[in-house]
């Protein structure tokens, strides 16, 4: 008769083998399903060793925390950069760090940020290129300066870091649906579903998006519906999206001072 463990351990195996695959594929649901036999499967394991199975049994894969005990010890600007790329517009420095939290391990904060700008800038102006990105003000469509209270990458392209009149409001609706979805992969992988964190910062963005909050949402994040909010983002976004990046494309076009283009990732990538 085989060792229950040994069985136990394929199985494990297997389950994480379908598990890449699933997330591989995009499909959420079936990897979801499977994360949760995982996880049934690693408590058996665990009851079975804890009951005297035999101590030559190979040692327990690490935990499933494991990858976000590594990801709080990521540097700030890493922390700052994986915010940033999930909401995919600039953003101010408090979204940055609810973001953050709503999402990804580690501590991260305003004050951080603060300190952490003025190193991207220095390092920058000693070594351009040095770094892969740079964490960069977004820009003022009207004379390219530096709009400091909004912070980019240095790899995207300039007419995403560019701020134009309808770009505020864009960016909002922008970064309420990549919220959305970061939100609905969370509930559906997930077995006790999205963070609360992540919910009330899906709250933040529906109160302001016409038609985006349930009827009868008492008050209560958990009675949020991700796909309206997205249904009701990109219905708004429609309306001003070819405006905003006739905006951002002209803005683009236009030459930028000597003053602005020396200034860290102003108006040009600083990305080797």
């Amino acid at each position: 008769m085989s060792d229950p463990l040994d069985a136990l351990e394929k199985s494990i195996g297997t389950l994480r083998r379908a598990i890449r695959d699933a997330a591989a594929a995009g499909d959420t649901e079936r990897a979801g399903e499977l994360r949760m036999q995982l996880r049934r499967a690693e408590r058996a394991w665990d009851a079975l060793v804890d009951a005297g199975e035999p101590a030559t049994a190979p040692p327990r894969p690490a935990p499933q925390a494991a990858p976000a005990a590594r990801g709080s010890q990521l540097p700030a600007r890493e922390h700052v950069h994986r915010a940033l790329m999930l909401l995919g517009v600039p953003a101010a420095p408090k979204l940055i760090v609810d973001v953050h939290e709503a999402f990804f391990p580690g501590e991260l904060s305003t004050s951080k940020l603060s300190s952490l700008r003025r190193d991207e800038e220095r390092s920058y102006r000693s070594s351009p290129g040095a770094r892969p990105y740079y964490l960069c003000p977004a820009l003022a469509h009207d004379l390219l300066t530096p709009v400091r209270a909004l912070i980019t990458i240095s790899t995207w392209t300039l007419e995403q870091r560019i701020i134009g009149p309808l770009s505020p409001r864009v960016d909002f609706l922008s970064g309420a649906i990549r919220i959305a979805e970061a939100v609905h992969t969370s509930a559906e992988s997930a077995a006790d579903g999205a963070s609360p964190e992540a919910l009330r910062l899906l709250w933040r963005f529906a109160v302001n998006i016409p038609d985006a909050m349930p009827k009868n949402a008492s008050g209560h994040e958990g009675a949020l519906d991700a796909q309206q909010v997205i249904g009701a983002a990109q219905a708004e976004l429609d309306v001003h999206t070819e405006t905003d990046r006739a905006n951002r494309a002209a803005a683009a076009r236009r030459p930028a001072s000597p003053s602005v283009t020396t200034s860290s990732c102003s108006a040009r990538p600083c990305a080797a």
